[in-house]
């Protein structure tokens, strides 16, 4: 009976063993190519539009890339390379159960980097020297999650230096940024939480408290330096995580939502209803979506009716029916996560059973290609709505503006969305090692290949040039909205 036991334990440990050295980056890579080949939504549609050639190269490139991969570090940005083949959003690759450090040690920053660059700073003495200058430059103890930067001139460079980090790979002192201005441009080294150097030409204060290197936003935190109102009004709206009104002018109303997320209907509706007596007697509403996050179409219900004018046309989706696909509609059914209610839940289910008879194939669960949302009535007020949008909103920012644009109230400020739309409704998966999470696309717009956005984008009807700042596109919007 203890040989048995033993041998019982010898197998499992052995198993355990094999299956551990089989995660590899070269098998997650076979499993992710799989998945995708076979459940994502769009892998033939771009395969269709590419070529199998330019898809083969591409496998070729990155399987050698994979091959060089010695951990799941180095393994992840591959992977994700991998999948921006077939577009650039609606796509995801992340690993799971991290147990590093979000702290920084010392003895870890050192470690990985022992003969990294160091600025040493008597910090007291240096907030000394920044509350008593006089000149507004990148001097300054700067805040870009999770780092606290100070920015200190020594010679004819700006040498940013961490003073407090939350990830394990920088400590105290090392230099993390150089700006370095120049004649005719100043240039800059951001250097990455795995110290890689990400260079720029980009960089930029807006106002005195908000620096902008390359792709990296930086806010001050020290020296409380005071801006002008415009300044601190567009970092507000930058900042916010909430929806909120406010009065612009007495014929202007301004509504800043920063995500459409499920999360957030609550406080959409909310804000609207409890101002909704200002907005139907104010002639002109802004919306301002800029910078969103995507979401679920059921956030912005409840701003169809204040720009409704006509009925509103909307294409509908095909989900692709696979084994895995069609497990999304048991998840709605038996995790408590999504909510859903016994009618939602009546819903999915007649939707699996649909599905599940058409494995293999695209499927309408709708009985229409184009549905048609309609109101009772048209508001005379807002009269005019102008909706600011720039290249950080798609997927539902991008449905709610397809919507919105068929007002006859309607007019888009800004410049091009991202575009990320045709190919949606993403869906997560495990690896077979728990090592990643790979997320895909369920379903294709009935508009391809007739009327895409994905690598296109919605394009403003007033665009934003560069000579108008984003910190101006607010009241720019304002004076042609009330312009006579």
């Amino acid at each position: 009976m203890k040989k048995l036991y033993f041998l019982l334990i010898v197998a499992l440990i052995t198993a355990n063993l094999a299956k551990a050295q089989s995660c590899n980056c070269e098998t997650n890579f076979e499993w992710v190519k799989k998945t995708f080949e076979q459940n994502d939504a769009g892998f033939k549609y771009v395969i269709d539009s590419k070529g199998k050639q330019a898809y083969e190269d591409h496998n070729k490139r990155i399987l050698a890339k994979i091959k060089e991969a010695k951990t799941l570090n180095d393994c992840t940005p591959i992977l994700y390379e991998w999948l921006t083949f077939f577009r650039s959003g609606h796509i995801a690759i992340r690993q799971k159960n991290q147990n590093s450090s979000t702290t920084s040690t010392p003895a870890v920053a050192e470690k990985q980097f022992p003969d990294w660059e160091t600025l040493p700073v008597d910090l007291e003495n240096f907030k000394t020297y920044l509350k008593n200058k006089k000149e507004v430059d990148y001097e300054g103890i700067w805040q870009t999650s999770p780092y606290q930067i100070g920015i200190k001139k020594v010679n004819n460079e700006y040498l940013g230096f961490i003073i407090e980090s939350g990830a394990a790979s920088w400590t105290k002192g090392q230099i993390k940024l150089r700006i370095t201005p120049g004649m005719d441009s100043t240039s800059s080294v951001f250097y990455m939480r795995d110290h890689s150097a990400t260079k720029s030409n980009q960089v930029k204060m807006t106002g005195k408290n908000n620096l902008q290197i390359g792709n990296f936003s930086l806010s001050r935190t020290y020296p409380e330096l005071k801006d002008d109102q415009i300044f601190v009004d567009y970092f507000k709206l930058l900042s916010s995580s909430k929806p909120y009104l406010t009065q612009l002018n007495p014929t202007t109303l301004y509504l800043r939502i920063p995500s459409f997320q499920p999360q957030q209907k609550k406080s959409i509706d909310s804000v609207i209803n409890i101002n909704k007596a200002k907005i139907l007697k104010t002639p002109n509403l802004i919306i301002d979506i800029r910078s969103g996050t995507g979401g679920s179409d059921n956030s912005f219900s409840s701003l169809i009716p204040l720009i409704y004018t006509n009925p509103i046309r909307e294409v509908g989706v095909e989900y692709l029916s696979t084994k895995l696909n069609n497990q999304r509609m048991l998840d709605f059914i038996n995790k408590p996560d999504y909510g859903f209610s016994e009618e939602d839940k009546k819903w999915a289910k007649e939707s699996y059973d649909k599905l599940e008879k058409q494995l293999g194939k695209f499927v309408n669960l709708n009985d229409n290609v184009v549905g048609l949302i309609k109101k009772d009535k048209v508001l005379p007020f807002p009269k005019n709505v102008g909706i600011i949008i720039n290249g950080g909103n798609g997927s539902t920012d991008e449905q709610f503006l397809l919507a919105a644009k068929q007002s006859k109230k309607v007019k888009l400020f800004g410049t091009t969305t991202f575009g990320v739309l045709d190919i949606s409704n993403m869906y997560f998966v495990d690896s077979p090692c728990k090592e990643f999470e790979l997320g895909y696309s369920l379903t294709r717009s009935m508009r391809i290949p007739d009327f895409t956005i994905d690598a296109k984008g919605i394009q403003p009807d007033y665009f934003m040039d560069r000579s108008i700042p984003p910190y101006q596109w607010v009241e720019q919007t304002s004076q042609i909205l009330n312009q006579k």
